[in-house]
């Protein structure tokens, strides 16, 4: 496929743009800031002006194109191009930039017919992780049902970007899916990060003791990539186990204690439900920092 890969240079595009391209695809990085990678063609955009927007996924990607008898059009866009958290820049900014720069992206690939647009939401949607003071969740495990009523900029960003996205799917019929993405963790993170969560759970509280590994997001959006025609969807995205030593049962009497708990969990499941990408997508998430520390339960 021929996609536009929005945010290529940021933390997760970094990793999931060549490992879309490793399998095939040509991908351009339509971002600031040039990847610099062998496989993936550069392309400096500024995704909060229209017509920058609209002349990137009309034009060429590679100096090769020119000798083809017509410009090839685009398969897909990932849309991953963010201000990716707050307390980056002001809030204003924060919601502006990455409302506008979804409309463009999502504006300027229907308007030219690209059949799939995959873009990147977040977990902050459920209004747990940049909530001021305590946030639960209104049930275990948060599934894409759970309200969204975030409190924070960029997670309001978010939400608008979902709304944006159903409305150009209802008028176009195009396949547009939206993934809730999780913490992201790059491999050597493990070994940097994971040792102090494994020793105070309480850090993760924010994150729904969840975490998205960037091997298994690449892997999320190659599925989205090759199944077709489910419209419009959001999916949680994240890995098959908590990102703590704990069980299940010991964080829901610590952090959860009166939280719903709509079914059964296994002791090392997360909270963040994957299900529906399972059934939906067939996605098997592939990687843990299991692989990586020993669990402190088992000295």
């Amino acid at each position: 496929m021929r996609i536009l890969f929005t945010g290529g240079s940021g933390k997760a595009g970094r990793h999931v743009a060549p490992y879309l391209a490793h399998r095939g695809h040509q991908v351009t990085n339509a971002d600031l800031v040039a990847l610099d990678h062998p496989d993936v063609s550069d392309l400096r955009v500024d995704l909060t002006d229209a017509g920058q927007t609209y002349s990137a996924l009309a034009g060429l990607a590679t100096m090769a194109e020119l000798d083809l008898p017509r410009p090839p059009a685009y398969d897909a866009v990932v849309h991953f191009a963010a201000v990716p958290r707050i307390l980056l820049v002001p809030d204003s900014t924060t919601y502006a930039t990455n409302v506008l720069s979804t409309y463009h992206v999502l504006e300027a690939a229907t308007r030219l017919g690209v059949p799939k647009v995959v873009f990147a939401s977040s977990e902050t949607t459920y209004g747990v992780c940049f909530a001021q003071g305590e946030r639960r969740p209104l049930y275990l495990p948060v599934d894409e049902e759970h309200p969204t009523v975030p409190e924070d900029s960029y997670a309001m960003s978010k939400v608008a970007g979902e709304a944006t996205a159903r409305s150009f799917q209802a008028r176009t019929g195009l396949d547009v899916y939206g993934l809730r993405i999780n913490n992201v963790i790059e491999p050597q993170e493990y070994a940097e990060l994971f040792p102090a969560f494994l020793d105070d759970p309480a850090l993760r509280r924010r994150n729904l003791f969840a975490y998205i590994d960037v091997r298994d997001l690449g892997q999320l959006v190659q599925r989205c990539l090759e199944v077709d025609g489910l419209g419009y969807q959001v999916f949680n995205v994240a890995n098959a186990d908590l990102s703590v030593a704990a069980t299940t049962e010991e964080l829901r009497r610590r952090f959860y204690a009166g939280v719903e708990c709509r079914r059964e969990l296994a002791p090392e499941e997360t909270f963040y439900a994957i299900d529906k990408a399972r059934d939906l997508l067939g996605y098997e998430p592939q990687h843990s920092w299991r692989d990586v520390l020993p669990d402190p339960r088992a000295r």
